[in-house]
């Protein structure tokens, strides 16, 4: 059995790693590498021929895991794509939308190239990596399995996917495979969540495992717990829309942190906890990924699942109004009562969020309030940091608008809970831990924590390649 690591070595996005099994090749996620640095059309050369790929394993829908399998199929893939129900769901919609950000960007490109064709000036169109056909033909690939199913890949390989929690239908990719007589087994752990989410379930621990390839995003930090999460949102909205006749914008990614975070927001006002305050989510992606959560609603979180038996739809309430067409997100700046405007992308590059930030970073009556992780580089790291000037849409702004943040609704558990994670494993059967999907400082915190405990552990380099 050989393993290469092949993606989000010393790094975050990319997760795309090689598991070779005799002449059987499966590859556990695809996703697209955004790096800093990274040009798009980067994404288009694998390491190997697609067409040997025999099947892929998807851990969970987010785009640095799923959004380069379009490229792979359309380079020659021709095998099943084997992932959980809701997964399924999620990644075409994910991948529909990164067509419509290639497209979009190749648009702009054009356009620039036009206005400077007079002027002697070279400038390359913008090539879209897939397009909406090539999405289409990925879906049909897609093969949904259960969790805990016991899935005969072949006769000596079976597949078994575990509850990660950190997004709905989030599986580690857990193999037994019987090689020269003998049993091995290794999992992916994909990305971990955290106990106690909104919406989704606690994580599930693995079983026996020999192998481990663990993500480690939040290696050597922790997240807060001095304050519940219900407090925190209740202290953020009543400064900032009681207390003061301001507005309150939280920038939050369409799919899992909104369906998180109005779910939040129902139990805050069904339990009149607050007075009504309209809230608005201006997000087309995340109405259509809170529809897939309706859909997949048996495997939401067991509070979610009695909140709905008791009071209702979880991501609906008396004073929630979801946006869908531009011209009603244009509306929204003339709403001058207190209001909270839930709005995509969730480090403010790009999406809705940015005509609000526009008419609203220079406004004293607003506050920014961040729920999740913002990469450097980003307008949303720009304001975190305490930039007094940003740029938006072209233009430098003063900063007047208040900045807050939490990281309550961080997807990611901490360094504690990858410990734990890792810990539960029986320990008489773990031989060796390979990190991933993290800054080397992450990795390395993890390490050190890890080989505290008497555990292997490898940091892989991409490409390297490991004989199990």
């Amino acid at each position: 059995m050989k393993l290469t690591i092949w993606g989000a070595a010393e790094q975050v996005t990319g997760s795309m790693h090689l598991l070779e099994i005799d002449n059987y090749k499966i590859l556990v996620d695809c996703g697209l590498n955004y790096e800093g640095g990274v040009e798009l059309s980067q994404n288009e050369n694998f390491p190997f021929n697609p067409s040997d790929i025999d099947v892929v394993i998807l851990t969970h829908a987010h785009i640095d895991h799923s959004g380069n399998l379009p490229t792979l199929v359309k380079n020659g893939f021709e095998g099943q794509i084997l992932c959980t129900y809701p997964t399924a769901d999620l990644t075409q919609l994910l991948l529909s939308d990164s067509v419509n950000i290639f497209m979009g960007k190749q648009n702009k490109s054009r356009r620039h190239k036009k206005f400077h064709r007079n002027k002697n000036k070279a400038y390359n169109n913008v090539q879209p990596l897939y397009l909406q056909k090539h999405v289409n033909d990925t879906a049909d690939r897609i093969v949904p399995i259960s969790f805990h199913q016991d899935f005969k890949i072949t006769n000596n390989i079976t597949l078994w996917l575990i509850p990660t929690g950190h997004l709905l239908g989030a599986a580690a990719a857990h193999f037994t495979i019987l090689e020269n007589g003998e049993n091995k087994t290794i999992a992916f752990t994909g990305d971990i969540g955290r106990k106690n989410y909104p919406v989704l379930n606690d994580p599930e621990y693995l079983p026996e495992t020999q192998y481990l390839v663990c993500e480690s995003t939040y290696g050597g930090r922790l997240h807060s717990d001095k304050e519940s999460l219900k407090n925190v949102l209740i202290k953020a909205i009543r400064e900032a829309c009681i207390e003061q006749p301001g507005r309150l914008i939280i920038p939050a990614f369409s799919v899992g942190r909104t369906q998180s975070l109005v779910f939040s927001l129902n139990k805050i006002f069904t339990d009149h906890e607050l007075p009504p305050i309209p809230v608005f989510v201006d997000s087309p992606m995340a109405t259509m990924a809170t529809q897939i959560y309706r859909k997949h609603h048996k495997y939401v979180s067991e509070e979610a699942r009695s909140f709905y038996n008791a009071k209702g739809d979880g991501f609906e309430f008396d004073n929630l109004s979801y946006v869908k067409e531009l011209k009603e997100s244009k509306e929204i700046s003339d709403h001058f009562e207190p209001c909270i405007i839930i709005s995509s992308a969730g480090m403010l590059e790009g999406g809705r969020i940015q005509d609000h930030l526009f008419y609203n970073i220079q406004n004293f009556y607003a506050t920014i309030f961040f729920i999740g992780y913002c990469a450097k580089g980003t307008l949303g790291h720009r304001l975190l940091r305490g930039d007094s000037i940003v740029n938006i849409k072209g233009r430098e702004l003063s900063v007047f608008a208040t900045i807050k943040k939490t990281d309550l609704l961080s997807g990611h558990g901490d360094h504690q809970d990858l410990l734990d994670y890792i810990m539960a494993i029986p320990s008489l059967s773990l031989r060796t831990v390979f990190l991933v999907h993290g800054e080397r400082e992450s990795m390395d915190a993890l390490k050190n924590s890890l080989k505290e405990k008497n555990i292997a552990v490898a940091i892989p380099k991409k490409g390297m390649v490991f004989e199990l």
